[in-house]
């Protein structure tokens, strides 16, 4: 018996995107939000937090013309609801970029309620910086703040980049939904 390894489904393309949907229905303001972002018209998977090895971070307006509607599309996605007025809910996806580029990245999915984008993109992407750094074996202190750690990161030299987009909406008594997500394409 010979040990080969087949080739799975790997995407090849990865873009980022968000949404914010409001309407009585709940269903109908994740829709709104899926619009808003872009991706309504693809059968949306789940999936979890790996950023293949060679995988390419392209804009959406691309990222859409290589799908056609309908497609089984993959994607992490991180989503929030809420129906209560003046609450606020935020949505993020966080990634994190190793310098090999043959070495596998992560991607996160954070939401919340009432933070603001800022905080919610920097929660996101310390979670996938922190992810990586402890696969690839970075020594660091979990308890220190990310800033001082994303140093430690940074001179270690073996993660180039780190990216994060977040949906933040304040309720408005109908259902509102926010939504990011990261689009994988083959």
């Amino acid at each position: 018996m010979t040990d080969i390894i087949k080739p799975g489904m790997v995407p090849n393309m990865v873009f980022f995107t968000k949404g914010v949907g409001n309407h009585k229905a709940k269903l109908q303001s994740f829709e709104f939000a899926l619009r808003e972002a872009g991706i309504e018209r693809y059968n949306l998977v789940r999936v979890s937090s790996i950023l293949p090895p060679n995988c390419k971070i392209i804009n959406p307006e691309e990222g859409i013309k290589n799908l056609l509607p309908g497609q089984i599309t993959y994607c992490v996605l991180s989503e929030n609801s809420t129906n209560e007025a003046e609450r606020v809910i935020g949505a993020a996806v966080g990634m994190a970029v190793p310098k090999e580029p043959k070495q596998y990245g992560y991607i996160s999915e954070y939401h919340s309620f009432g933070e603001n984008e800022q905080y919610m993109k920097d929660y996101a992407e310390d979670l996938a910086t922190t992810m990586l750094a402890s696969t690839l074996g970075i020594d660091f202190d979990p308890e220190k703040g990310y800033d001082e750690r994303k140093e430690i990161y940074r001179i270690s030299g073996k993660i180039i980049d780190s990216y994060s987009i977040a949906a933040v909406a304040r309720g408005n008594g109908n259902w509102t939904t926010v939504l990011s997500a990261a689009v994988f394409v083959f």
